[in-house]
């Protein structure tokens, strides 16, 4: 019994396949829209599942034990913003850097950084395009952000305090300006004015697939905010004394700086913090609303791509009256019949879905070669979009499955 039913699933699979192979441009024109929308879902999961990489890259090198304070929401954020809310917010500035390092026992060491319009930087031989981000930074920010020195040094205690002209470059600043030499030593020119190259920073590549962490210029605070204006808020990051005490180290700073900017009990914090969990956590809101949209679209296409499915089903019934009243007369039964369209439509679904899945692959091998960016199927959304245009498949072949499967077979060997 069991080898009977193989062979007659075998039969009707020779006979979907036949049946595919028969009108391939019909074929393909209709499964447009079932190839559309797997297409769409394999290429946006490989984009959600690249920003997940790129977020957890990323944030591992911040440190486990850092989290940062600000006027102004960080990270990404998922829908529509009230700006004007944080805009009256007080200041964060270098008095508050310093009093958080002194009030808080858990908090080891504080920063803090000034991120500055992109500007143009030029030396006396070559310049940039007007994109250089330019960031104001105090001596320990080298040390609570992640990056590192890749040759000569960063700011001391001194530059700072002082304003010394001094920069350390990103090292795509660095090759440009100085192309072929060693750029430590040499004078730049930012706005009118000079400052003396001390260092370049260990390469980054973007973050979190933003911008280029490399194209950036780091002044001393007190240079940067004579340059740009003081009137700016600062970010604070904050190091805890150990991983385990980060937490601790998070209250005692919201509980300071509640007291410090006179926020009343009940009232909501007029500052932001920063954390990698809450960074996650807003990435994964944003996810979230990446997959809906990507699914919304990959419904509607399977609709239409259904609708395609069974009016080509209907007319492969119509087309084929006679072979199934000849079949039926030769004692073919209804589940028979049935069988063989539902895998006719099944099948045909399924390539299409094959097709959408080369396309959604290429796609993602597209993202990573031509812009460099981590895209990454993983291997749920493959079984997803071929279990969906399967699934299609059966949903919408199964009407003209059953009508084929109702036929009287002496009026279907009439039929012309």
């Amino acid at each position: 019994m069991r080898s009977l039913r193989f062979i007659a699933l075998r039969d009707n699979l020779r006979l979907a396949l036949g049946t595919l192979a028969a009108n391939p441009l019909r074929s393909l024109l209709t499964l447009l829209g079932v190839v559309i929308g797997v297409a769409t879902v394999v290429t946006m999961m490989a984009l959600v599942e690249g920003l997940r990489l790129r977020v957890t890259t990323d944030l591992s090198q911040l440190g486990a034990n850092v989290f940062s304070v600000s006027k102004w929401p960080g990270g990404f954020n998922v829908g529509r913003m009230d700006w004007r809310r944080f805009q009256h917010r007080p200041r964060l500035t270098l008095l508050d850097m310093e009093a958080i390092r002194e009030a808080c026992p858990s908090v080891s060491a504080t920063s803090a950084q000034v991120w500055l319009s992109a500007n143009k930087v030029l030396s006396d031989r070559a310049e940039t395009q007007p994109n250089v981000i330019m960031i104001g930074a105090t001596s320990d920010w080298i040390e609570t952000s992640g990056r590192g020195v890749a040759s000569g040094r960063f700011f001391s205690q001194s530059d700072v305090s002082e304003a010394r002209p001094v920069t350390v470059l990103g090292l795509d600043v660095a090759d440009k300006l100085f192309p072929g030499e060693d750029p430590l030593g040499q004078e730049i020119r930012v706005r009118g004015r000079i400052f003396r190259v001390v260092g370049t920073l260990q390469k980054r590549g973007k973050i979190l697939g933003l911008f280029n962490a490399d194209n950036v210029a780091v002044l001393p605070m007190l240079n940067a905010l004579d340059l740009y204006g003081r009137d700016r808020s600062l970010r604070i990051n904050v190091q805890a004394r150990d991983p385990e005490v980060l937490q601790r180290a998070q209250d005692e700073v919201t509980a300071f700086l509640r007291l410090r900017r006179n926020v009343k009990p009940g009232e909501p914090n007029n500052f932001e913090l920063d954390t990698n969990e809450s960074i996650t956590r807003t990435f994964t809101n944003l996810s979230r609303v990446i997959t809906a949209a990507s699914f919304g679209i990959c419904i509607l296409s399977l609709i239409v791509g259904g609708i395609g499915i069974l009016n080509i089903m209907l007319v492969s019934v119509t087309e084929r009256t006679r072979e199934i009243g000849i079949r039926k007369a030769l004692g073919a039964k209804k589940r028979r019949i049935l069988g063989q369209f539902a895998l006719e439509a099944i099948t045909l679904s399924l390539f299409g879905g094959v097709l959408g899945l080369g396309l959604g692959l290429f796609l993602a091998f597209l993202g990573r070669w031509a812009l460099g960016f981590p895209m990454m199927v993983p291997g749920w959304a493959v079984g997803l979009a071929l279990l969906m245009s399967s699934g299609v498949g059966l949903l919408f072949g199964i009407y003209p499955a059953a009508r084929a499967a109702r036929l009287d077979p002496v009026e279907a060997m009439r039929n012309e």
